[in-house]
């Protein structure tokens, strides 16, 4: 197995001590901000481009093409409708995507998510500041390359000195909400997140109409300006919140502020984390930029010389961390994804030795429920900075199934069958929204009976199109599919899924917003049930497709599953877990 190369000590004390004046920062964090501002860049040039084009289009060969034709309809439609409560709704609908308004309502945000969380957002932050500028900006593009007349109907506001085209209210809308709403979506967990994150959607579309009501732009001003602030949020947080965010390459000079940070600190290393490092990477998702970057978090964090080693098509890391134990690491470092992570954690159950978890997958589960940051710096150092903490672990067997522990998930069925069919390609291109893609294909896949077994409780008979045993409920997107399980409770849940029609797969999610509503029997209808249990035998009528943490293990007919109580060690980061 490969080690890291030790860290130059020549001329720590002459050159480097005075960079090192904030021991707990890592060089390797702010790493990848110079590549990914050109894209940024590039791209919004591009869509300025773009938006452009369109304009002169709309106002040039296109402006005797339907639906352009009927626009004047339109606006006249909403002037003919005007009351006064409308008039006094349409005012607080347009002051909503005002300039000041969404200033105000920016610089707040950006604030709250810097001083008020445990540990700083700053992507986050990064994030909607910049979506939110550049979408001005490209506005101020539009506006000075095409000149369009506002609509001929009486206007309920002054008419300012910029084109009609785009409505800068909904663009600055777009950006702002839109930008909330992914924040509340892929960033905070509750079902609450989903009502706001909804309301957040709304408020452009409302912002529009608004717009178009008080006689301010064409229809397609309005279309412009939903486009205009979509291309921002897509362009920035696609370069900003993405989960394979790729890190630039190390600095020059960087392991001596990392090996010189590290001797400043003055707080003793954890003794249960003392010992041999040993980092197992996965390479086809780990490449050598990122290999430097957690080189650097470990030496910050006083592990200066870990030991390297990558996974490989016959062995996923059961080798490689058995070889860890036997070898007396204090610390297992596992970089990849949910299948890298759990064979990991299926060979350090019950030894004691830590686990620190970088994300490096596409489903990232165990990361996503510890609140470890999904940028793999981030999560090492964040991981570094945290605690031990004991969490269960399931242990899965079945026919063709050896025993094996999973620590997010396991299933049969609907959801088996989604990852079965979801190619590594698209994985790849899109990251985890293929599997929504795929599961939308396999969702008229035909039920079976089923009969289950929990702890020494009497069978039960069930039909099912899919079937979770949780060590954690929640998957990507923050979606909470079992929704009280735990992975410290000691105990394991189960999930019986049985929509009928696309009315069972609405009653199912509101189940899932109402987790209480599916407590009661069969009887009453619902599509979804949940049970705890220590120990659940599954017997299938007919051979249904499996997974452990999101790989597929092949068809069958049975499964047991068992909780094995704080199995597994792993490192938590401040607030999480």
């Amino acid at each position: 197995m490969p080690t890291a190369l030790p860290a130059r000590r020549a001329g720590v004390d002459e050159e480097v001590r005075p960079g090192v004046s904030r021991p707990g920062r890592s060089p390797a964090l702010t790493s990848g901000v110079g590549r990914a501002a050109v894209r940024v860049g590039a791209l919004t040039v591009c869509q300025a481009g773009l938006m452009t084009g369109l304009g002169l289009l709309i106002t040039g060969p296109a402006r005797d093409w339907w639906p352009l034709t009927v626009e004047d309809e339109v606006n006249e439609g909403f002037e003919r409708i005007r009351t006064h409560a409308l008039t006094s709704a349409s005012l607080v609908g347009s002051g909503a995507g005002n300039t000041s308004t969404v200033v105000g309502i920016t610089l707040l945000v950006c604030v709250g998510l810097v001083l008020l969380p445990r540990l700083p957002r700053w992507r986050e932050t990064v994030f909607l500041a910049v979506a939110v500028s550049l979408q001005s900006l490209v506005f101020l593009v539009i506006t000075e390359s095409v000149d369009r007349t506002r609509p001929d109907v009486e206007r309920l506001d002054a008419s300012p000195p910029t084109s009609s085209y785009t409505s800068g209210h909904t663009g600055a809308a777009t950006a702002l909400y839109g930008g909330l709403a992914v924040l509340v979506l892929s960033r905070v967990r509750g079902p609450w997140r989903k009502v706001l994150g909804a309301v957040f959607l709304l408020i452009p579309l409302l912002v529009g109409v608004a717009r178009l009501y008080r006689g301010m732009h064409h229809p397609t001003d309005v279309v412009g300006g939903l486009l205009n602030g979509g291309l921002s949020l897509l362009i920035v947080g696609r370069a900003v919140l993405a989960d394979d965010y790729a890190a630039a390459p190390v600095p020059a000079g960087a392991a001596d502020v990392a090996v010189a940070a590290a001797e400043s600190r003055t707080e003793q290393p954890d003794r249960r984390t003392t010992g041999t490092t040993v980092v197992i990477v996965n390479p086809t998702v780990t490449g050598p930029a990122v290999r430097d970057t957690l080189r650097l978090v470990l030496a910050q964090h006083g592990r200066g010389a870990p030991v390297f080693a990558e996974t490989t098509a016959d062995d996923p890391g059961a080798g490689q961390a058995a070889d860890a134990v036997r070898e007396g690491a204090g610390l297992v470092v596992v970089c990849g994804g949910d299948g890298t992570v759990r064979t990991v954690a299926d060979v350090l159950a019950g030894t004691g030795v830590a686990l620190a978890v970088v994300p490096c997958g596409t489903g990232n589960l165990l990361a996503r429920h510890l609140g470890l940051p999904l940028d793999p710096a981030e999560a090492l150092h964040a991981a570094l900075s945290g605690t031990p903490h004991r969490l269960d672990l399931g242990r899965l067997e079945g026919d063709g199934v050896p025993a094996a522990h999973f620590t997010a998930m396991s299933g049969a069925g609907l959801d088996a069958a989604m990852l079965e069919h979801t190619s590594e390609r698209a994985k790849s291109a899109v990251g985890w929204p293929a599997y929504v893609a795929a599961g939308l294909r396999e969702l008229r896949s035909p039920r079976t009976r089923l009969t289950v077994r929990l702890d020494d409780g009497p069978e039960l008979r069930r039909s099912v199109r899919m079937v979770l045993l949780a060590n954690i409920g929640t998957v990507q997107g923050g979606t909470a599919l079992v929704p009280a399980a735990r992975p410290d409770d000691g105990l394991l849940d189960l999930a019986l899924y049985d929509p009928h029609g696309p009315a069972g797969w609405l009653r199912a999610l509101r189940v899932l917003l109402r987790p209480s509503s599916a407590k009661g029997s069969k009887g009453d209808g619902s599509p979804v049930e949940f049970f705890t249990f220590r120990r659940a035998e599954l017997r299938f009528d007919s051979p249904q497709p499996r997974e452990m943490d999101g790989d597929p293990v092949g068809a069958g007919l049975r499964l047991t599953a068992e909780v094995v109580p704080g199995a597994l060690t792993v490192l938590v980061p401040a607030g999480g877990a």
